[in-house]
């Protein structure tokens, strides 16, 4: 059953303990030049009263369901998991040629210079599929990143907030 990232930023204190996590789970070598395959940031934003709103994020693939890095691979490393719907990456073949990070809106696949390959998040997908929580959702000790199925996701209501505003500020088709 298809899985989803819930991202709670509420809950987050920009402790970057996701990326930690991930990058012990996907032995990361930052000094060897080695990508993240998720990202924090946080960013101070004046608002108009003259508070200032401190904005955090966790960011990773969004394994969409009509993923574009699948298509622009030329050799097929990518495709998605029947079960868990995570895009999956078998770089054993990659050229490095960077089709899928161009064709990725979130510059999720990322060039590994050490090899130069392409590497990208799975969703931690054998963790998930032996029952196991995705490493940065295990780190999160705020409960701020969360990983459920998608029956979930939509039973919470996550779903419904979401569609309304996508439907509010996509662009409207005409005819």
């Amino acid at each position: 059953m298809k899985r989803v990232f819930v991202f709670d930023e509420s809950k987050c204190c920009a402790c970057s303990a996701c990326m930690i996590g991930c990058m012990d789970q996907n032995d990361v070598d930052p000094a060897a030049g080695d990508p993240c395959f998720r990202r924090t940031f946080d960013e101070e934003l004046d608002m108009e009263d003259g508070r200032v709103y401190c904005a955090y994020l966790s960011a990773a693939c969004m394994h969409c369901d009509d993923a574009p890095c699948i298509s622009a691979c030329p050799v097929g490393c990518l495709k998605k998991d029947p079960e868990t719907g995570f895009t999956i990456c078998d770089n054993t073949n990659c050229i490095g040629c960077k089709s899928c990070a161009l064709a990725c809106p979130f510059g999720a696949p990322q060039y590994r210079p050490s090899d130069g390959k392409m590497v990208k998040c799975d969703g931690c997908n054998t963790r998930v599929k032996n029952g196991l929580q995705p490493a940065c959702v295990r780190a999160c000790s705020f409960g701020a990143l969360t990983c459920v199925t998608e029956e979930e996701y939509q039973a919470a209501g996550s779903g419904k907030a979401c569609s309304a505003l996508l439907s509010q500020y996509a662009p409207k088709k005409t005819i």
